[in-house]
């Protein structure tokens, strides 16, 4: 069984963009709006993913993803997944022993950046960087699958100030 441990973040300012190792254009869309689990297609580059996630808030959950032809990825786009869809650039930064994933939203939700690290043990400790911002893993307003039925521009006034911190 695969767990993912996961915490999000927003940021302070933009200086994790001069440690950027890498960075991808992603497209994701969701097959299901089910209370228990989340299932997306995933596309970046001319590579393609399903994936199947707990609906468990906080950061772990269980997740399974698997690759998948680039073709079907395209039919499963066009025929099965909900719109709207998340669109965004991955982009890597190393920092100490952990590869940060920052995920600059565009579309619907442009304007947004979270910050994400994937941990091997809920309790293990990793260096903050001086651009990591205020904890958003509990807050369901930040995850992928909400982004989608509430996007960024959307959010009220109050939502606004919430995440302004």
């Amino acid at each position: 069984m695969a767990l993912e441990i996961e915490r999000k973040f927003l940021l302070l300012n933009e200086s994790w963009r001069s440690a950027t190792v890498g960075s991808q254009l992603m497209r994701q869309g969701y097959l299901n709006n089910e209370v228990r689990c989340s299932i997306r297609v995933r596309t970046a580059a001319d590579k393609a993913w399903l994936n199947i996630k707990s609906a468990t808030i906080g950061a772990q959950r269980h997740e399974f993803e698997y690759e998948i032809p680039s073709s079907d990825a395209t039919v499963m786009f066009d025929t099965l997944a909900i719109p709207p869809f998340i669109e965004k650039i991955r982009h890597l930064v190393k920092n100490g022993e952990h590869t940060w994933e920052i995920d600059e939203f565009l579309g619907d939700n442009l304007g947004l950046i979270v910050a994400e690290i994937e941990l091997a043990d809920p309790l293990e400790e990793f260096a903050q960087p001086a651009w990591l911002g205020k904890e958003v893993t509990h807050d369901l307003r930040y995850y992928n699958t909400n982004l989608c039925r509430h996007p960024f521009r959307t959010w009220s006034r109050e939502e606004m100030q919430q995440h302004a911190g």
